[in-house]
């Protein structure tokens, strides 16, 4: 399996190769900040539509699985370009203003109230299962209008789908992918059917009746929403909290001064990225850098290993909770997101998330560890 998070892998593209091909394969890994940010700023030379994802054979060998053609009708949303992108973003950024944020926190804490409530046994929690997957999952069908007790089933499916385009896939993997594609796929056709009222859901259904979105299209929309929505808080909560468990000094730092938890989170996004990457499509012969670059390769936009660029972070393995208010804005913040265009529209909500988790973990407790499967325990 190609190791992709692997530190000698990634110490290569802040030593002098930027820019590496993937085996004799047509994908070349991007990992430096400046070249990633260069793609996000050339859409017409690298397009978001999602054509292909790599699978890594048992013999180390890496294989194209082709998706869909270059500008074929199921690139929404994060893989769409142009108009079509901006008229799938439209649809779904009325639900994720600012304000519209605000107004969910006090249902986001009941919700992680009773995940946490519900799920510590004595002194254990299972963090993933009863924190991690389930409150991501449960908001999300809120934001949407999806019925709650599907939960586990979205959980499920989002987790399935979402490793398509987070980069390597085994063989076994692809199976079960689009095996939880399709699933998701029928279950999403369904609910637009029964034409809800209310959430993104309603939103989206009403664009179909209108005719400005046809329903193939709706159907994507709302699977990615459901797949990266959930999956990615998903690993923000799972790799905050091993942070944290790792950092002892830096929970008690965070107990004592709750404030600086947003700051933290970003620290968590920046060090761990929920998602190590995603695609771009070489619509034309190009070059990157110093590297050339020829029509219909991929790219493979390393957010983690761009994350720890040693020329935009001092430090980038250390956890620096002043890091973030001073790179908040402009050249040198983390790329956990994306950027440009194509910044994640959920982005806000994840950590909003992310700080009432750490928050009421930090709260309830004095002290935890944390085992192998993830399970947690308390020192209350």
């Amino acid at each position: 399996m190609l190791a992709l998070d692997d530190p000698a892998f990634l110490s290569r593209f802040h030593a002098g190769h930027p820019v590496q091909r993937i085996g004799d394969s047509p994908f070349f890994a991007v990992g430096t900040w400046d070249l990633i940010a260069d793609v996000v700023r050339r859409p017409q030379e690298f397009s978001s539509n999602l054509t292909a994802t790599m699978v890594c054979h048992d013999d180390g060998s890496v294989s194209e699985f082709p998706v869909a053609g270059l500008g074929d009708a199921m690139h929404v949303l994060a893989t769409a370009d142009g108009p079509r992108h901006r008229l799938h973003r439209s649809l779904v950024m009325p639900s994720l203003t600012p304000a519209r944020i605000r107004a969910l926190e006090p249902y986001v804490t009941e919700v992680v109230d009773t995940a946490w409530t519900e799920g510590v046994q004595g002194d254990r929690i299972d963090w993933i299962h009863a924190v991690a997957q389930r409150v991501p999952t449960t908001v999300v069908t809120e934001l949407l209008g999806l019925p709650h007790d599907d939960v586990d089933d979205l959980a499920r499916w989002a987790g399935g789908t979402n490793v398509l385009i987070d980069g390597v896939i085994t063989p076994d993997q692809l199976t079960t992918a689009t095996t939880a594609v399709g699933e998701l796929t029928s279950y999403l056709d369904g609910a637009l059917a029964s034409t809800p009222g209310r959430g993104v859901l309603a939103d989206i259904a009403a664009a179909v009746d209108r005719g400005d979105l046809d329903r193939p299209s709706a159907v994507m929309v709302l699977l990615q929403l459901v797949a990266a929505g959930s999956d990615s808080t998903v690993g923000l909560l799972t790799s905050a909290v091993r942070i944290l468990a790792r950092h002892p000094d830096v929970a008690a730092r965070l107990r004592g001064e709750p404030d600086l938890i947003p700051a933290f989170i970003d620290e968590s996004l920046r060090l761990e990225s929920p998602f190590r990457g995603h695609f771009r499509h070489v619509v034309g012969d190009t070059t990157l850098g110093d590297a050339h670059l020829p029509a219909g390769s991929h790219v493979y936009l390393m957010w983690r290993a761009a994350n720890r660029d040693p020329d935009q972070f001092d430090d980038p393995s250390r956890i620096d909770l002043d890091r973030t208010t001073a790179t908040r804005t402009g050249h040198g913040t983390h790329l956990a997101f994306g950027k440009g265009l194509h910044l994640c529209v959920g982005a806000a909500l994840a950590r909003l998330q992310g700080r009432l988790a750490i928050g009421r973990l930090l709260s309830a407790t004095t002290h935890f560890r944390q085992s192998p499967s993830g399970e947690l325990t308390l020192v209350r």
